[in-house]
């Protein structure tokens, strides 16, 4: 991964995309969950960056632009879904049947049940902070709260996932 030295130059958004596309969909699976939502949310996302793109290439850090705009995407569309929307149990989350280009979340089947069933901001919480490696202030700037509510929406998170995996 490029991260802190994306490729903005002469090549714009096409170069961008080759160095920093599949750190983009990766962090759009964890978001999501299947394949094809991270697909629909990156296609969504890549159109909302080449309509501003001006603005992307001239910003110090031009990832750190384009996951913003990842996550402020996955939370609308969260937000537009059934308000009778709940987490699902983990055995209902799909076995994938074969690993695809994801192979770091697929290899751990178990913990991604396990974080499909957090509620979204809790998910988000917890895969900037291990999946992205943000500390709390860049994700509280990412997600629009104060640093104090993602340490305790992370420790709830941690709590339930503890929680399920005692015996």
């Amino acid at each position: 991964m490029t991260r802190g030295r994306e490729a903005v130059g002469a090549g714009g958004l096409e170069a961008f995309l080759a160095a920093n596309g599949r750190a983009l969909l990766r962090l759009a699976y964890v978001l999501t969950g299947t394949r094809a939502d991270a697909e629909d949310l990156l296609q969504d996302t890549l159109v909302d960056l080449h309509r501003n793109w001006g603005r992307v290439a001239a910003s110090q850090t031009p990832y750190a632009y384009a996951r913003r705009a990842l996550v402020n995407r996955h939370t609308s569309n969260r937000r537009k879904k059934s308000a009778s929307e709940r987490p699902i149990a983990p055995q209902a989350v799909p076995d994938p049947g074969r690993p695809d280009e994801t192979g770091r979340v697929d290899s751990d089947l178990a913990l991604w049940q396990r974080l499909a069933t957090l509620p979204p901001r809790m998910r988000q919480v917890l895969v900037l902070r291990f999946y992205e490696d943000l500390d709390d202030r860049a994700i509280a700037d990412l997600l629009g709260i104060r640093a104090a509510s993602v340490r305790s929406t992370a420790a709830r998170a941690l709590a339930i996932l503890r929680e399920d995996d005692q015996p």
